[in-house]
Order: structure tokens, then C-alpha cells, then sequence
């Protein structure tokens, strides 16, 4: 499967009245398809089958240059896998998208990828906590989102608990960010983790969620 091959099929499912409405509704300014996520995932599925790793990564680095929203959603497809071996290259490339994350969608396809490869290798998590610190606001977001597997273990070993208290850290330290997209990943990562964690949950709120936005408090303590 050529990058070629790869456009000239999202493109022949291309339906311009989905396109106008997910331009309006993702907002950044790229070419939109408005092909369903659901059919994406089928031809990605597809294209995984016929491909070994280093020709997944090429192709999903050549969708992810073309800007096209469906074929950056594409890309990130192509990558998401529990198992890989000598996922270095998959992890960097995912790495390299995160100061190029422009809204929602993408960055949450990339990160379910990522998510994967910081399982896989723990150790990456010291990457990420640079991305705390980035003046980037999506960067700032794909730390929370990025790390949601640690929010829902129901046996986390010694090693998950440190991360899960480091990346609470890392949250306590957005508290103050009145940027409706931090105070909603701060909710998301609280919400998840109080299905499985409520004495933490409960902890982070009592400690830091009055300075949290009336929304995200509400959204973190939702199944407290």
C-alpha cells in the first residue's frame, strides 16, 4: 500500500456535505473528507494486514504530512496496537505529532496510540513529563490524555501507582490554566480514575478542586 494508494482510497469515500460539517465542527483549518471514523478504521485495518511494521510507519508518516484530517486520524490508526516489537520508530513518530496537535479529535486518535507504546515502555513517561511544560497548549492536554491507561487499572502494580500519582501531580500543576481544554482533561483523567481509584479522586478534589472551573470539579466527582 503506497501513500498514494492510501489517499486515492480515503479520498473515493469522500462525502463533501460530512466534509462541510466536520470542518465546522473540528474548526482547524485543513482539508476535511468527512469520512466516518468507524470506515477509517476498516481501511486501516485492511492496510495493517498487508504491511510489516517499518512500511506501517512510513505510511502513516506520509498520510500524517499530507494535513488531511481523515488521513491523520488514518495514521494514528495505523499505529494503534497493544503488541509491537521494537516499537521505537512507532513511538518517536507519534512523539513527533504531539507539537503539531491542532484539535481534539487527531491529538485523542494519536494519544490512543501513544497510549500503547507508554505502556509498553514505562520508562517514556519522562518524555512526556517535558511536554508538561511546553507553551503548547495541545502538548499540555496530550499528557493527560496520553496517560489514561494509568487511571484504570483495578490491581496497579507499585511502579502504576507512582505513575498515577506523578501524573497527578502533573494535573494538580494545570489547575490553575483557565483553558477550557486543560480544565476538561484534568475532569476526564479525574472521572476515569474515580471508577477505580475514589480515594485519590477524592484526595485531588479536596486538596486542589477549588481552583479547578465549576464544570471540570462537577465532571471529576461525577461517579464519587
Amino acid at each position: 500500500m503506497t501513500p498514494e494508494a492510501a489517499l486515492a482510497e480515503l479520498r473515493a469515500r469522500a462525502d463533501p456535505a460530512r466534509a462541510a460539517g466536520a470542518a465546522a465542527y473540528h474548526k482547524a483549518d485543513r482539508p476535511y473528507l468527512g469520512i466516518p471514523v468507524p470506515e477509517i478504521t476498516a481501511l486501516t485495518t485492511g492496510w495493517r494486514a498487508d504491511l510489516d511494521l517499518p512500511a506501517r510507519v512510513a505510511l502513516a508518516d506520509a498520510l500524517w504530512q499530507s494535513d488531511i484530517h481523515e488521513a491523520r486520524v488514518a495514521a494514528a490508526k495505523l499505529l494503534t496496537q497493544a503488541r509491537l516489537r521494537d516499537d521505537e520508530a512507532v513511538w518517536r513518530l507519534i512523539a513527533s505529532w504531539v507539537p503539531e496537535f491542532d484539535a481534539w479529535a487527531i491529538a485523542d486518535h494519536a494519544c490512543d496510540a501513544g497510549s500503547r507504546r507508554l505502556v509498553a515502555d514505562p520508562a517514556r513517561i519522562d518524555e512526556v513529563e517535558g511536554w508538561t511544560r511546553s507553551p503548547h497548549l495541545w502538548s499540555r492536554r496530550a499528557v493527560l490524555v496520553i496517560t489514561l491507561p494509568w487511571t484504570k487499572q483495578n490491581h496497579p502494580t507499585p511502579q502504576d501507582l507512582a505513575i498515577r500519582d506523578r501524573v497527578l501531580g502533573w494535573a494538580a500543576s494545570y489547575a490553575d490554566d483557565r483553558d477550557w481544554f486543560i480544565q476538561k482533561a484534568i475532569a476526564w483523567w479525574l472521572r476515569d480514575l474515580s471508577k477505580h481509584d475514589p480515594e485519590r479522586t477524592r484526595a485531588f478534589l479536596e486538596t486542589h478542586g477549588s481552583r479547578l472551573k465549576p464544570f471540570a470539579r462537577k465532571e471529576a466527582g461525577k461517579y464519587l
